[in-house]
């Protein structure tokens, strides 16, 4: 900055080129932690819910995964997202 408090363009363009990177980081940061509360958010459990199971929902991914559920599920468990096969 000079004497009267006013950036040069240069530092403004630094300044500018940041604010990418580091809304970036933020959003990064954000995505992992929502990634890492899905099974909570979705109220997983590793059995089933009387008939329902992983297993036969429609967003069940073979042979541990899900559409809407992170990480690895057992074809034997349930959520709330559940949704019968058709």
């Amino acid at each position: 900055m000079d004497d009267q408090g006013k950036l040069s363009r240069a530092q403004l363009l630094a300044r500018i080129g940041a604010a990418p990177i580091a809304i970036g980081a933020f959003a990064a940061l954000v995505a992992e932690a929502e990634a890492a509360d899905n099974k909570a958010q979705f109220k997983y459990q590793s059995k089933p819910k009387g008939t329902q199971k992983c297993s036969g929902c429609a967003l069940f991914v073979k042979p541990s995964s899900c559409k809407v559920v992170t990480g690895k599920i057992s074809p034997n468990g349930w959520c709330i997202a559940f949704s019968a096969k058709h």
